[in-house]
């Protein structure tokens, strides 16, 4: 196709995905549901699961084979900045005063998936359409666990600010329990990434220079940009120059990682993290947060949306494995979760509230299985069946916390305490 018609083309789907991204997302809020919800479900919505399946000649003229490595740089993009965003609301305070306290929850919330995982892939290793031809079991099972045990830390987080839980034992217990699993469960993903199909000497390279860095980006890279960070601070203003070298550093961090033989994700979360908190964080959130969340994760969702295939779960053999999937992952993390916070403590509202918080999946459950697809991990049955998974999940978190807890608000551990306020879910 000549550019400017492969121009006009992907023009022609942005517009569409940004049309049903906003409609979706209005009406997820307006049934009391988060709007990354909405967004989710139309990715899904514009594939071949419904769109494709109605009008599938129409479906296919617009969303050509042509324009989706367009599709796919553009979501990737949005998905790097996206976990730069999170990193960079990522509150390593409350994180470090609310850790000791929420590793029995965050155990529990990884020990048993991991096992529930295992267990699964039994099974699962002998159905057809799944995983790769060549995983290893060890390898299934690792990923099934991640898959299973991975929170949506920022819905999660979106949740208690706008309930003004942030101060209270519910709030720092969720959410220090939810980091601790989400980084447990991209440190296996990344293991399984480097190992499958390069040996143990990637694997090797990949976790030891993950953590090199990781070390490097927490103990040293804050300071070095603190002076820029203390500019800002005085001067309420910060310059293109002084953008341009972020987002420089941005996917500098995101090219090591990779380099390492880890996703670029990681690296622009850990980058988020090591930035100087104040002005400068208020004021890169605010530039880019929009064009992230309002124009690029739409194209990563309809990405994924466009390689998922709802109409296999028209087989028993499908349904009947997503079903075991689906409620075994409800039962492994929620329960979990609930079991742990009642032998750490907590009351049975509290802890079946953090149950239901730390199950949902939402945007980091499809960011690990997108990345899991494009390695050759899994295939596009098992794809197509952790995508649903995550929708239900996510669309269970809400309406769950609101039985379960109603307008009845604690009190706040400390009145000081700062609050948490993610925007980017």
């Amino acid at each position: 196709m000549e550019t400017p018609a492969l121009a006009w083309a992907f023009a022609q789907q942005l517009l569409i995905i940004l049309i049903a991204a906003q409609l979706f997302g209005f009406l997820a809020k307006y049934i009391g549901q988060p709007k990354v919800v909405g967004e989710m479900i139309a990715g899904v919505v514009l594939g071949p699961s419904l769109f494709g399946l109605f009008l599938p000649e129409l479906q296919q003229s617009i969303f050509i084979a042509d324009t989706m490595p367009l599709l796919y740089i553009g979501g990737q993009i949005g998905v790097g900045l996206y976990m730069f965003l999170v990193g960079l609301e990522f509150n390593t305070q409350l994180f470090r005063q609310q850790a000791r306290s929420a590793v029995g929850v965050s155990l529990a919330g990884m020990v048993v998936p991991f096992a529930v995982g295992a267990l699964l892939c039994l099974w699962l290793l002998d159905q057809p359409g799944l995983f790769a031809a060549n995983i290893s079991f060890g390898n299934a099972a690792l990923f099934m666990g991640a898959a299973i045990a991975i929170t949506a830390f920022p819905m999660l987080a979106r949740i208690i600010y706008e309930r003004n839980l942030a101060g209270t034992s519910l709030g720092t217990l969720a959410l220090a329990a939810g980091a601790i699993d989400d980084a447990a469960a991209w440190l296996v993903l990344a293991v399984v990434l480097a190992s499958f199909g390069g040996g143990s000497a990637l694997a090797i390279k990949a976790v030891i220079g993950g953590v090199l860095y990781a070390s490097f980006m927490l103990l040293k890279a804050r300071g070095w940009l603190q002076p820029m960070a203390d500019k800002v601070q005085q001067t309420g203003v910060l310059t293109s120059p002084q953008l341009l070298l972020v987002l420089c550093l941005w996917g500098a961090s995101a090219y090591a990682m990779d380099w390492v033989g880890l996703h670029a994700v990681f690296g622009g979360f850990l980058f988020g993290i090591a930035m100087p908190r104040g002005k400068i964080t208020e004021i890169i959130g605010s530039r880019l947060n929009k064009i992230t969340v309002f124009l690029l994760l739409p194209m990563f969702f309809t990405y994924s949306g466009l390689k998922t295939q709802l109409n296999v779960l028209g087989s028993w053999e499908v349904l009947s494995i997503a079903l075991l999937i689906l409620a075994s992952s409800i039962f492994a993390k929620g329960v979990a979760c609930w079991a742990a916070a009642r032998i750490g403590g907590a009351d049975n509202r509290t802890a079946m509230a953090v149950g239901a918080l730390m199950n949902s999946r939402g945007l980091m459950e499809l960011i690990i299985i997108n990345i899991a697809l494009s390695y050759g991990v899994i295939q596009q049955n098992l794809f197509s069946i952790m995508v649903l998974m995550a929708i239900v999940t996510t669309l269970m978190a809400t309406p769950l916390f609101q039985l379960v807890y109603g307008r009845h608000l604690p009190k706040p551990l400390n009145p000081t305490q700062p609050t948490v306020a993610v925007k980017v879910s």
